[in-house]
Parts: C-alpha cells; sequence; structure tokens
C-alpha cells in the first residue's frame, strides 16, 4: 500500500507540473509578447517615446552629417558601418553555435514531448536571431556602397534612402538581440514552468525601462533634432551638389529606380 500510495504521488506531481506547462508557459509567452506589442504601437504613433525611436532619428542625423562633406567624412562612416557589422558577425556566430550545440546533444537524446518542445523552442530562438544579423549585415554593407557612392540628381531621395537602409539594419540587429533574450527564458524552463514564467516577466519589465526615454532625454533630442535639422539639410544639398557624377546612360528613369534597390 505504501507503493502505491507513493506512485499515486508522484503521478499527481507529474500531472502538476504538466498542468503548470500547459498554463505558465503560454501565459509568459502572452506577457513577453504583449509588451512587444505595445512597444510597437509606440514606436508606430510616438516614436520620441521610445529609445528605438531616437536612435533611428539619431542615424538619420548622422548619415546627414556624413553625406556634408563625403570627402572628408568617408572613412570615418565605413569604420562606424564596420564595426556594426562585426557586433552583428559576432551574435550570428554565437546563435549559430548554440544551435549546432543543441542539436548534437539532442541527436543523442529520445526525451518526452516536452523535452523535445523545450529544445526546439531554444533552436528556433537562435536560428532567429542568426537570420536577423545576417539581414543586419547584409544592410549595412549596403549603406557602406551607398554612402559613398557618386551622387545622383534627387539628392533628398538618395539620402533618405540611405538613412532607412541604415535603420532597418539596426532594426533587424533588434530583433536578434529580442529573439536572445527569449531564449534566456526557454533555457529557464527546462528547470520548470515557473522559472520560465518569471523570467519573461522579469525581461519584459527591464526592457520596458531600457526602451522607453525620459523626459530630460527626449527634451535635450528634441532641441538638438530642431536645431541641427535644417543646417545639416542645407550642409548636405550644398556639399553633395558640386560632386555629382552621372552614371553610364544616365536618365531619369535610372536615378529613380534607386528607390527599388
Amino acid at each position: 500500500m505504501e507503493i502505491l500510495s507513493s506512485a499515486m504521488a508522484m503521478m499527481m506531481m507529474m500531472m502538476q507540473k504538466e498542468h503548470l506547462d500547459y498554463v505558465l508557459v503560454p501565459l509568459g509567452l502572452m506577457v513577453f509578447m504583449l509588451y512587444h506589442a505595445w512597444l510597437l504601437y509606440s514606436i508606430q504613433c510616438n516614436s520620441l517615446r521610445t529609445v528605438i525611436g531616437l536612435n533611428a532619428e539619431s542615424r538619420h542625423q548622422w548619415v546627414l552629417a556624413m553625406m556634408s562633406d563625403p570627402m572628408k567624412n568617408g572613412v570615418l562612416a565605413i569604420q562606424t558601418l564596420r564595426n556594426n557589422m562585426m557586433a552583428s558577425t559576432t551574435l550570428a556566430t554565437a546563435a549559430i553555435t548554440l544551435t549546432s550545440l543543441i542539436g548534437i546533444f539532442a541527436s543523442k537524446d529520445s526525451d518526452d514531448p516536452i523535452s523535445s518542445t523545450k529544445r526546439i523552442s531554444i533552436t528556433i530562438c537562435f536560428l532567429v536571431a542568426f537570420l536577423c544579423n545576417v539581414q543586419s549585415i547584409r544592410y549595412y554593407a549596403h549603406v557602406s556602397f551607398l554612402i559613398t557612392a557618386p551622387t545622383l540628381r534627387d539628392k533628398e531621395k538618395y539620402i533618405e534612402h540611405i538613412a532607412k537602409t541604415l535603420n532597418l539594419g539596426s532594426h533587424a540587429w533588434s530583433l536578434g538581440l529580442r529573439a536572445f533574450y527569449l531564449s534566456f527564458s526557454f533555457f529557464l524552463w527546462i528547470y520548470g514552468a515557473v522559472p520560465m514564467f518569471c523570467c519573461c516577466c522579469f525581461t519584459s519589465f527591464i526592457l520596458y525601462f531600457l526602451d522607453t526615454t525620459s523626459k530630460i532625454t527626449k527634451d535635450i533630442d528634441n532641441n538638438l533634432f530642431k536645431k541641427e535639422s535644417g543646417t545639416n539639410n542645407h550642409d548636405a544639398e550644398a556639399a553633395l551638389e558640386p560632386d555629382y557624377y552621372p552614371l553610364a546612360g544616365d536618365n531619369v528613369c535610372q536615378n529613380t529606380s534607386l528607390d527599388n534597390v
């Protein structure tokens, strides 16, 4: 009877753990996704309220500053882009290495479906991080060509295209980094559903303070952008005007096709 009762107690504990997995894991993912849905809404509606929006505007101003004197700032621009590419390369290498290690250990074990789901979830996070960082490297490499290319006739659209491409690279890098953040929660899921749920809530709480800006920072950046925006645009237009080099077979269609690159 004692053996039977202990077996029944073990079965009840296993059932309770499974119920926790079915309840807390989706709840933790919902908290993480709801926070990022709110962040995306904030970026679309009030971008200067978020660090991502302020950084996007800063990169736009940086492109204007670099293009104001391309002969003088060309080396600085390439070095800055190279540093960003090295950061993305490091994260991509770490992600694909961890994915390979998980695949090696998974091939040796044949555990229950929940354990397999945990490994698959971690692997998906690392694969998403790898793909996002590779995409980020692609955008940065493209910008390194555009920012030193001969100036086209429509200079405003040309600069806007460079700034947009640079921001796409940075956004891809941010997505890859957040895939790493989510992988921490799936790692803790190995030790139970409660640590995984707590990690999702704690990560969302910390990211809120990292993603939002204080009033002082927002006021300083707003004043800086308003003050320098007109000057940078004027300098960029004046500096780019004499540096126009017509491309082979230059015509209006070739110049306007830049937006479709």
